[in-house]
């Protein structure tokens, strides 16, 4: 990355490109003060809820106001968020921001964004792009462990049994001493990990390529060609992988079938990880207890998706990540990188552009 400030002048200027609290913004300014911060609400779409990076879909610039937000792009070395948070505003915005060098986006999942922009090589030398993985594992890690608990605790019997008016005694399972497969051992995986053990679970950790230091999150470890061995000796599956070449449809028919019948599997990464009609396929068949989904494949989830009518499916429209929090985090992140930049140190959260995470 091109040192910033090396080319036009000591102090770097962050554009502020999605709607933030002023707070926050007068953060940036306190804790960064070599930094010029560019920031105009005005020229950006009101949030529809606390820590939306979209805005209000309904918001259009005016063409001054576009025209004023050009201006700004073009002063940018660095820029928080993109507006619209979409590939085509990543393109429009490194295709007028000259003088642009670090990107940090919003999202966890921004090496994506990077990826659907289909930017030059010139622009992927020129640019680095910053995602805000771990901001939200918290939350994510919750809603993973809300969804094994629905399953074992059998909430689709209690809602059937509330509707019908009845009141049965029957055992249920414990997740205490269930055996946990996670595929993905980043910030996400390694606390929905931490998570599980906490509640006395076995946990298997499976990534790309291990390390010693995955044996501190998860009891045991294992690669991605290990899976199918390793499926057959669980109850529970949570995915938190990123969308990538690699693992974009890993989790299809044979993944499913090695699966014992009667488990669970959690998605919190991607929904394009998942082959959904084979998915669909074993909860019909009652391979699976049950999916708790908080990604699919394609979202808004089609009207006529099968995935709406299961009972043994819970949906959750890509929102377990949000948070009340989420800004202030992102911020963390975001001043800790302007930092290391200061310091000549490694940016954290750098996209691989070969791998798009």
């Amino acid at each position: 990355m091109t040192v910033l400030g090396a080319e036009h002048g000591e102090q770097p200027t962050l554009l502020v490109a999605t709607p933030l609290e002023p707070e926050l913004v007068e953060r940036i300014r306190r804790e960064a003060p070599g930094v010029e911060v560019l920031f105009d609400p005005e020229l950006l779409p009101a949030p529809r809820y606390p820590s939306d990076h979209r805005g209000d879909t309904s918001f259009r610039r005016t063409p001054e106001q576009q025209g004023r937000l050009e201006d700004l792009v073009r002063r940018a070395d660095v820029v928080l968020g993109v507006p619209g948070e979409t590939a085509a505003g990543l393109r429009d915005l490194v295709a007028g921001a000259p003088r642009l060098r670090w990107v940090q986006g919003t999202a966890a999942g921004a090496g994506q964004m990077v990826r659907e922009a289909a930017l030059d090589a010139d622009t992927l030398r020129r640019v680095t792009f910053t995602s805000s993985i771990g901001v939200h594992a918290t939350q994510l890690a919750e809603w993973a462990v809300l969804g094994l608990l629905y399953f074992v605790k059998d909430v689709p019997r209690l809602l059937r049994d509330a509707e019908a008016r009845s009141w049965p005694h029957y055992p249920v399972r414990e997740l205490r001493a269930q055996r946990l497969v996670v595929v993905g051992l980043g910030h996400i995986g390694r606390e929905v990990a931490h998570c599980a053990r906490a509640l006395g679970m076995h946990v298997t950790g499976v990534r790309r390529r291990p390390s010693e230091s995955d044996l501190s999150y998860v009891d045991e470890v294992a690669v991605l060609a290990d899976l199918p061995d390793v499926l057959e000796r669980c109850e529970a599956v949570v995915l938190a992988l990123p969308s990538t070449a690699a693992t974009d449809g890993l989790f299809g028919a044979e993944l499913l079938a090695a699966m014992p019948e009667g488990g669970v599997l959690v998605n919190v990464g991607r929904g394009a990880t998942v082959d959904e009609p084979a998915l669909v396929a074993a909860l019909r068949s009652g391979h699976l207890c049950g999916a708790a989904l908080d990604v699919v494949a394609t979202e808004p989830l089609p009207p006529d998706s099968p995935l709406w009518d299961l009972d043994n499916v819970l949906l959750s429209p890509h929102t377990a990540a949000l948070s009340t929090q989420e800004n202030e985090r992102i911020v963390d992140v975001l001043l800790d990188n302007l930092h290391r930049l200061a310091q000549g140190r490694a940016l954290r959260n750098v996209v691989d552009t070969e791998h798009f995470y």
